[in-house]
């Protein structure tokens, strides 16, 4: 028999972490506008501009074993809270850097911010999946990506607006300026994400606060059994030499969200750019990482609905990696003309793009969206006492959108193709797709 009390304090629980799952997603997305923005302010090569990327997820990969430590000693509401404090600090940053125009104290900024991040995620994520039957975590984990993508979605609107407006013609002014004029202009540029990293850092800190406050049910790890189940095949591992990495099935795991991370990453951050190679101009292609937001949405919607009732995660895992081989396939080859269309809806005028590209490659965040909701619970199952080490390993897995989005830009700078250079998705989508097929239950019987 059910506890209601207990269900009603799950809920509660599920709506403070999909408020965090919010600024996640804002904070997150908001880089695919800080990567066109520095790359203007600051002057930089487009390989360069993408060490936006490089600064915001390597954090991850530094801090998530610290992360797993830390959470032993506070628990993880407490961890939380400290992960809110410490992006708070990072957001702070951004205000001297943009005062000095400083590319390399913004990348300390996205750094820090990604350190908060990295406790954030460590503690929140193995939360969600644990507050309910295992089955049905992936349908818990795409609830709270739906919170995430609609504020990414809003990050790319609000701070767009702010920081990118009008860009093109100040580009094109910039080439008659003298060097004095441009220097005072570049200056002006950079200090417009002032205001709004101002507001962002006290959102952080005043939540970070509340959540140091609010009771939230704990959540028990299962006990360290030694089930042959759990382990590798043929292994004797003695009760005192079990670690988190006799699970081979979680490394694997890990090496997938590496793949995946860094796709979903190109799949919006690189999407302004995808957009101006096409021929269209940045003030419209800005906000073309939108459309993956879309799509994310409606695969997280689709995954609440149908996982598990008419589908394994297992399996729907496998469908959205051929799905996004295809689209790949689809975005590489296909040739047209840039164009808009005016759609009119709710009494407002809306400039669409034409070009089938920007609507194939905008369908990658439908294929990606159950891939993080189903490979971490995959990974973390039977992990025992081990799950705050396992989840730490597979958030240092999040390093992939640090790494792999300036490899497409060094690809796409070498061959000068952005297009063709999305070829380099398709390894891979191949290896997650070794996870769903077979990868997950390495070493269990």
């Amino acid at each position: 028999m059910s506890d209601p009390q207990k269900s009603q304090n799950y809920t509660f629980a599920l709506f403070v972490i999909g408020v965090l799952f919010f600024i996640f997603g804002f904070i997150t997305w908001a880089n695919s506008q800080l990567i066109p923005y520095l790359k203007i302010a600051c002057q930089l090569s487009s390989t360069e501009s993408y060490y936006v990327a490089s600064a915001f997820f390597a954090a991850y990969f530094v801090m998530s074993i610290p992360s797993s430590f830390v959470l032993k000693f506070t628990g993880f509401k407490k961890g939380m809270s400290v992960g809110l404090f410490a992006m708070a600090v990072g957001a702070a940053i951004f205000i001297p850097a943009a005062y000095a125009r400083s590319f390399p104290t913004f990348l300390i900024g996205l750094f820090v911010i990604g350190s908060g991040l990295a406790l954030l995620q460590t503690a929140s994520n193995p939360y969600a999946a644990a507050i309910g039957p295992k089955e049905s975590a992936a349908k818990r984990i795409s609830i709270l990506g739906i919170c995430n993508k609609i504020a990414g979605i809003l990050a790319v609107y609000v701070l767009g607006s702010i920081i990118l407006k009008d860009s093109d013609a100040f580009e094109a002014s910039l080439k008659t300026m003298d060097e004095v004029a441009k220097n005072t202009a570049l200056d002006a540029l950079a200090q417009k994400v002032i205001l709004p990293y101002v507001f962002i850092a006290a959102s952080f800190a005043i939540v970070g606060i509340l959540l140091f406050f609010v009771q939230l049910p704990e959540v028990e790890e299962e006990q360290d059994i030694l089930d042959p189940a759990t382990l590798p095949q043929n292994a004797q591992v003695a009760a005192g030499d079990k670690n988190v990495f006799n699970f081979p099935h979680l490394i694997i795991g890990v090496f997938a969200l590496f793949f995946y991370v860094g796709m979903e990453v190109i799949s919006y951050d690189t999407f302004a750019g995808l957009g101006t190679h096409l021929g269209y101009k940045l003030d419209i292609s800005k906000s073309f990482a939108t459309y993956t937001g879309y799509g994310l949405l409606l695969g997280y919607t689709i995954g609440i609905i149908s996982i598990p009732r008419f589908i394994s995660q297992r399996n729907a895992l496998i469908v959205s990696c051929l799905l996004s081989i295809a689209l790949v396939i689809l975005v590489v080859f296909i040739k047209a003309n840039p164009g808009l269309t005016t759609v009119h809806l709710f009494s407002s005028e809306f400039n669409l793009p034409t070009h089938p590209a920007v609507w194939i490659f905008a369908l990658l965040g439908f294929s990606n969206s159950v891939m993080w909701p189903a490979i971490f619970p995959m990974a973390i199952d039977g992990l025992g006492k081990f799950t705050k080490m396992g989840s730490a390993l597979l958030i240092m897995a999040i390093v992939g959108g640090a790494i792999l989005p300036p490899v497409y830009g060094y690809i796409s700078e070498t061959i000068g193709n952005g297009q063709t250079a999305y070829l380099m998705m398709i390894p891979a989508y191949l290896f997650i797709l070794y996870f769903a097929v077979s990868g997950y239950r390495l070493g269990k019987k």
